[in-house]
């Protein structure tokens, strides 16, 4: 079976060491069906190095932080998520990490892990991570696509889909939509090409 998670996180600054992760949210989707959701907020580890900016561009406020979870019960929930769906002990049972610009989230969740006295995220993932940007990019030095700016919310509003940007559940259920629509259209043009036609995405 093919395991994907889907994941975005929302973070107190740039950096995975001395930043941390107070929203983390994705979908679990297992042979193309979403089998889970799951939109977990926490505390950071540190109120020191929260950066203002950061706050500014997802929106939410100190106020509304020191509401949220420990970082220690937000990790044993996202554990019981992993744990429904994957063997972490079975080496061919692992999840596909998936999500825009996801290796910034797998950083901060390698580090995050870490921060909760855990260096085993690599039992849950395998690390070869699926972005759409990634395709996106070829499209544009293919002459296939050329958009002014290749930020999911341009590009959603490019394929009309709908995101609350910097949201990491609306961002990640956008994203995925995006990789969907991408596969398709590859497909599509792939169809195309094997007919004798050429076509725009």
């Amino acid at each position: 079976m093919k395991k994907v998670l889907y994941f975005d996180t929302e973070t107190t600054g740039l950096d995975p060491v001395r930043n941390d992760i107070i929203q983390l949210a994705g979908l679990v989707e297992i042979d193309g069906e979403i089998k889970d959701e799951f939109n977990i907020r926490c505390l950071p580890f540190s109120f020191e190095n929260i950066s203002p900016e950061a706050l500014e561009v997802h929106g939410i406020t100190i106020e509304e932080l020191k509401k949220y979870q420990s970082p220690q019960s937000a990790y044993r929930e996202f554990m019981g998520v992993l744990s429904k769906h994957c063997n972490k002990f079975d080496r061919s049972d692992k999840f596909y990490p998936a999500g825009f610009q996801v290796n910034f989230d797998i950083n901060f969740l390698s580090e995050w892990f870490k921060k909760n006295g855990d260096t085993y995220l690599g039992s849950w993932l395998n690390w070869k991570a699926i972005d759409p940007l990634s395709i996106l990019r070829w499209f544009d030095y293919m002459g296939i696509i050329s958009l002014p700016s290749y930020k999911l919310e341009k590009v959603c509003e490019h394929y009309g889909i709908e995101i609350d940007a910097h949201d990491a559940l609306s961002d990640i259920k956008a994203t995925r939509e995006v990789m969907i629509r991408l596969v398709n259209l590859t497909i599509f043009r792939e169809q195309d090409m094997a007919a004798g036609h050429d076509g725009m995405v």
